[in-house]
């Protein structure tokens, strides 16, 4: 993983290379659409209050959880028994980007939705929110925070969320088995539970067979490593991939046809 003196620094380079975050410059009617009617979407959703509330009472938890890190282990955290405030101080994705997805999901309203890393679910919950009707997935490979997140579905009353437990590399493949049985597509994958090249080249690889025209995949911290960057590069590469939109932390590719020109944009967020 890079330094936080590192990431800073790219972080600046960032902002220096970025499109104006209001949309100007932007040629793709699509992207600017997302720009001003996503990225740029101030309003107070009903679901943000619950979602912060419940993000403050993780943060503030003092019981302590045994954790075995498949992923690429986290920045300020290497011991095996942890204090789940910890955890989550440490690695929720900051409600900038949960609300980000949550507007993402509702302005496209996909139907299947997959998260690689559940954490305790608060990013699940998001993704959830944004379409009711929509059934989503998520898989934890620890034991003692996926029972968390269980806890936390329950207390917000979410129905739509199947949580899957265990090792991606090991249930990955079933469940991809299991929608192509049943004839179902990705419409909205994020992937956030190992930010390495190999695996996450390796996940996207195993579900390019169902992502269709108006699929999104999400990738988290696609600047966290020089092998996270590597990565996002051969991702935007790829042929099957007619855009791709950067955002520092997150990463968002798309396959749609309309875009015949291969189209990468690094906007403000």
């Amino acid at each position: 993983m890079f330094s936080k003196y590192t990431l800073v620094r790219k972080y600046l380079q960032y902002r220096k290379n970025a499109l104006n975050g209001k949309g100007h410059g932007i040629h793709s009617p699509f992207v600017y659409s997302f720009v001003r009617e996503v990225l740029r979407d101030k309003r107070n959703y009903p679901c943000y209050q619950p979602l912060a509330a419940l993000r403050r009472i993780l943060k503030t938890d003092q019981r302590s959880v045994e954790v075995e890190d498949f992923g690429a282990g986290s920045r300020v955290i290497s011991n095996r028994s942890r204090r789940i405030g910890d955890i989550a101080r440490s690695s929720l994705k900051p409600k900038k980007y949960s609300r980000l997805l949550f507007r993402m999901v509702q302005q496209w309203q996909p139907g299947t939705i997959l998260e690689l890393g559940t954490c305790f679910g608060v990013t699940t919950a998001y993704l959830a929110n944004g379409n009711k009707n929509a059934q989503v997935f998520t898989m934890e490979g620890a034991p003692a925070i996926a029972e968390v997140a269980r806890h936390n579905f329950s207390e917000l009353q979410l129905s739509n969320i199947e949580l899957i437990e265990g090792n991606f590399d090991d249930q990955l493949s079933g469940l991809i088995d299991r929608l192509r049985s049943e004839k179902r597509h990705l419409d909205f994958v994020f992937i956030d539970g190992n930010h390495r090249k190999e695996p996450t080249l390796r996940y996207f690889q195993e579900l390019l067979p169902l992502v269709r025209e108006n699929s999104v995949i999400v990738f988290d911290d696609i600047h966290w490593s020089a092998g996270m960057e590597e990565a996002w590069e051969e991702i935007k590469s790829r042929p099957e991939v007619t855009l791709s939109i950067d955002l520092f932390f997150i990463g968002i590719v798309f396959f749609r046809n309309e875009n015949k020109v291969k189209q990468d944009f690094i906007i403000e967020f």
